[in-house]
């Protein structure tokens, strides 16, 4: 379990630094036992290096109470299951959202995969919604164009 953090003020701006916007954050952890991505919606909050927010996944709700550093977008947070478990994550922000790996200790095992979440307003950092527009020249033919007439002639010469 997690002993709390000092919150800062609630008057307090909110951190100014664009990697992390504070609001709607989505994204995914990656676990073991389930394959493919496990996705989560949080709303999270971002002041003089207290990250606090709330959120939701497949497991449950949860809230949020952790760190982060400016200066290496380092983070630090706690992922705590309304009236279940405590999921501990690390990571990093280098523009593209925080990333890194959670762990959860449980009878003598340890739990642990990688995580990835940004904000809403940034898109998928991932590429897993890539969206391609595809425009093709149109052909250019000196002369007349070749038929290959039907495919009884073309198969009739072929043993």
């Amino acid at each position: 379990m997690m002993n709390p953090e000092p919150q800062p003020e609630r008057d307090s701006p909110i951190e100014p630094d664009d990697r992390f916007p504070s609001g709607p954050w989505k994204g995914f952890f990656l676990q073991p036992i389930l394959p493919g991505r496990q996705w989560m919606e949080l709303i999270l909050t971002f002041r003089k290096g207290v990250m606090t927010g709330e959120g939701r996944d497949w497991v449950g709700r949860f809230i949020i109470r952790g760190k982060y550093e400016l200066q290496s977008g380092k983070c630090w947070f706690a992922k705590r299951y309304v009236g279940k478990h405590d999921v501990s994550y690390q990571g990093y922000n280098e523009g593209k959202g925080i990333w890194g790996l959670w762990e959860m200790p449980s009878e003598g095992k340890s739990w642990r995969g990688g995580f990835h979440i940004w904000p809403v307003a940034m898109g998928d950092p991932t590429g897993s919604t890539l969206r391609t527009a595809l425009e093709l020249p149109e052909p250019e033919f000196e002369g007349e164009p070749v038929g290959v007439g039907s495919l009884e002639e073309v198969s009739a010469g072929v043993p």
